[in-house]
Order: structure tokens, then sequence, then C-alpha cells
């Protein structure tokens, strides 16, 4: 099966063109506003206008009041929820759409529990655990992952075009995760990076 990739906090419409020409599999918006890549709703429909059927919409959210999201929701066409905070399966569950709970990786975390918390997630999404949220761009140890992590694994934190075949040789994840590693500033996408990072999952995916 091949590695599913998702470029996440896209901000530009060249960028949304670019990731999907260079044929990514979803596209991420961002919609905590303490994080630079964060979008409101009406700007985030308008770049979606441009996303072509049978590419995953994703919304990212970090503890936003359900409210919130909802309207959210209702102004964008969101394919996958994906929570990043302090969120609950109970949380998680109330919006009835598929998400994804991403975990901050960290010695001492139960990964094997976390993930048996959301029983329904789509997906576990592993980052590397900085303060606040997000991984930062950086790359969290690999060997933390337990071999009997249920569900579907989506790798994430620091990977570039230079390491993701090496993530994917060695953890095996059904998808992966990229923002900071295709930038060349925060939300300000490069297209060269992003077609590389592409071209390297799928080089990846023929090696296996």
């Amino acid at each position: 099966m091949s590695t599913r990739i998702k470029i996440c906090g896209l901000t530009r419409e060249e960028d949304v063109d670019a990731a999907v020409a260079a044929g990514a599999d979803a596209i991420g918006f961002v919609f905590y506003p303490p994080s630079p890549r964060y979008l409101s709703p009406r700007r985030a429909a308008e770049l979606v206008r441009r996303v072509p059927p049978f590419i995953d919409v994703v919304g990212l959210f970090v503890n936003e009041a359900p409210e919130a999201l909802l309207a959210v929701c209702e102004a964008v066409p969101i394919n996958l929820l994906q929570f990043h905070g302090d969120e609950d399966g109970a949380y998680c569950r109330q919006f009835a759409r598929p998400y994804l709970r991403a975990a901050r990786v960290r010695p001492g975390l139960d990964l094997v529990e976390f993930a048996r918390a959301f029983p329904d997630a789509r997906g576990l999404l592993l980052d590397a655990f900085v303060e606040g949220y997000g991984g930062g761009g950086h790359v969290f140890d690999w060997s933390l992952i337990p071999p009997e992590l249920p569900g579907f694994l989506v790798l994430s934190g620091g990977l570039t075009a230079a390491n993701v075949g090496e993530a994917i040789e060695r953890v095996r994840p059904v998808a992966v995760d990229v923002s900071s590693g295709v930038e060349t500033g925060k939300g300000i996408k490069d297209h060269s990076k992003i077609a590389a990072f592409v071209a390297a999952v799928r080089n990846a995916d023929e090696s296996l």
C-alpha cells in the first residue's frame, strides 16, 4: 500500500496548487489562532475551492470550543478533523466526523494506552513533544513507537525529503504529515521541497 501524504499548514493559493500537482493525498489547514499558519474559516474556504475531488481536506484544532469548531465545519468542507490539544475521547466523538488524534511523543508516554483511549479515531498521529502545541519541526525518537501500537499510524515531526525515506522504512506508517519540512518560512511553502518530499515518499514505497 502506498504511503499517503499530507501537506499541512497551507496558507496560499499557489501552495495548494503545488501540493495538488505534486500528488499529495491530503492538505491541512490550521484553525489554531496562536499558530503562524492559522487561517480564518473564510480564507480556508477560499483555498478549498482549489482542491479537486478525492483529496482530503483536514482541519487542525487545539482545544477549540465545540461551537467554534462546528462553525468552522459549516464554513469549510472538511473531510477529517485533527486534534492536537488535550481533547479526550468524548470531545473528539461529539462531532460525528472522522478524526485523527495527535500524540506528542516523549519518554514515559504510554502510546498503547493513549491509542486505546481513542478507539474510534481514524488514526493516531505521532508528533514531537515541544513546549506548547505542534511538533516545532523536530524529529522525535522513533524507537519510542511500540510495535503493538493499535490502529493506523500517521507519522509527523521534523520530516523532510532527506529523512522521510528512512522514516517509512523504520516505522512503516500508513501516512506521513509534513509542514515545516517543505517551507521557506512559517506558512510559506517551497514548491520544489514539496515535489522532492512526495518523490522521496514514492521512492521509499518502491524500495519496500
